[in-house]
């Protein structure tokens, strides 16, 4: 059961709502939850407005999870403040302006177990719109899940701005008008990544992907398959792997005899912690192939992915969104409020999905209203800064954040348990930005959920 908390298109078809019976809200949504006084989907009453955070509280990506909850329990803090963390860094003054709480309104919250399963998730996605009054959830550390709320929050007339998704196809082909994405995708990554793996790896490589079966896990391998490729490198062989296997050691044996020379390993979580343990324990980076030394590459990194791994991440490359040893005054700010809340630094789900909670305020409050349609007119083409990130764009024609992508590898000299990883390059965003209709998908109209 989900639960509360309270802590003190440029046309008709954008701004129009529902603009055909298509997009009318299906017939699993009650309609006396549209039954408000403002003719929106949970349209608020009274002194309050609710937030629904869905996050894998089970499951291979708990651990993101867990440090999500705690991102967006730091972020209704400070916005129900009018200030503290980013919000007194961040370029939008209007939060602050507002001196607390979104227009008039304190803010209150819901959460939801994903399970890293779509169904579950939009199953909780659903009871927390229906039954909570949810004005937009946000949430989750896979794409599978992203992908599946973002379409229910479609068809439901809510905001979803989306938490740890990297899948191409949140904001590509499965994009939508309601869907929202501040997180990188797989083909920055690649783009990012692939000058680093080649002035240290060279150009005459043979991969070997091990991939994580849905979504996310093809999205990621396609990307580094196309950036290295276009290097010289050959993909001698791409195999998917059950998400939560737990026991990669039967993909891992085939590795020693395929003549690859690096090991691409295409998984997230507990999942890349498992699979990466047991590839250093088979060997592997002892080995010598082709004349060369054996290498693990593991595309998308975590601090908390970094931490179960422990020793095993030493001088492994990969990228990420965030890191908690950026010296910009809006990282440092986030640090400090979210370590002297936990005691801890934080992950990178954790500060996306913080801003996440952060920009869509600061958008209804900018808007003057949370009704979806002139929310995301405030979202799109928002350009802002003091977040962590440097400057950043929320493009309008497909709902994507860009801004610059951090190349980071595993410390050889960590000084603490959660000094494992270091930035080795900024890459700038002009070198990862794309057109948006590279990745195709069509965001269609806004819906409001309007009876």
């Amino acid at each position: 059961m989900s639960k509360k908390f309270i802590i003190n298109r440029r046309s008709v078809l954008k701004y129009g709502g529902v603009a055909s019976a298509a997009l009318a809200t299906p017939y699993f949504f009650t309609r006396g939850a549209l039954a408000q006084s403002e003719n929106y989907r949970n349209a608020p009453k009274g002194g309050t407005v609710t937030f629904g955070f869905n996050v894998p509280q089970t499951g291979a990506y708990a651990d993101e999870g867990a440090d999500e909850l705690r991102a967006y329990e730091l972020a209704v803090e400070h916005i129900n403040a009018g200030g503290g963390g980013m919000l007194d860094t961040f370029s939008s003054s209007a939060l602050r302006d507002a001196g607390g709480g979104v227009n008039g309104k304190k803010v209150e919250f819901v959460t939801g177990d994903t399970q890293t399963k779509s169904d579950a998730a939009r199953a909780s996605a659903k009871r927390m719109i229906e039954n909570d009054g949810a004005i937009m959830i946000t949430g989750g550390s896979s794409s599978g899940v992203a992908i599946a709320v973002q379409g229910l929050c479609q068809e439901a007339g809510v905001i979803f701005m989306a938490g740890l998704t990297h899948s191409n196809d949140t904001t590509g082909k499965d994009k939508r008008a309601n869907g929202f994405r501040h997180f990188f995708n797989t083909e920055m990554t690649g783009a990012a990544l692939a000058p680093v793996l080649k002035n240290n790896y060279g150009t005459d490589r043979k991969a070997y992907h091990l991939t994580a079966d849905y979504t996310w896990g093809w999205s990621q391998e396609e990307s580094i398959k196309k950036y290295t490729e276009q290097l010289g490198w050959e993909t001698v062989a791409a195999v998917r792997t059950p998400l939560g296997a737990g026991d990669f050691s039967q993909y891992i044996t085939p590795v020693l005899n395929s003549g690859a020379d690096v090991l691409v390993l295409n998984h997230y979580g507990k999942d890349m912690v498992n699979s990466l343990t047991q590839a250093v324990q088979f060997g592997l980076r002892d080995k010598q192939v082709n004349g060369k030394n054996f290498e693990i590459v593991v595309p998308l990194y975590s601090r908390l992915m970094a931490q179960g791994a422990g020793e095993n991440v030493k001088g492994i490359f990969g990228s990420t969104n965030w890191h908690w040893s950026l010296q910009d005054e809006a990282s440092q700010a986030f640090v400090k409020s979210f370590g002297e809340k936990y005691g801890f630094p934080p992950s990178q789900a954790a500060h996306t999905c913080y801003c996440q909670a952060i920009l869509y305020a600061d958008a209804c409050q900018r808007a003057g209203t949370f009704r979806p349609s002139a929310v995301g007119a405030a979202l799109e083409d928002f350009e802002f800064d003091g977040l962590g990130n440097g400057p950043v764009l929320y493009r309008g024609d497909d709902h994507q954040c860009f801004k610059d992508i951090l190349v980071v590898k595993g410390k050889e000299n960590p000084s603490s348990k959660f000094d494992l990883l270091e930035v080795v390059e900024v890459t700038p965003r002009a070198q990862v930005e794309y057109p948006a209709e590279l990745l195709g998908g069509e965001l269609g109209p806004y819906n409001d959920g309007e009876a």
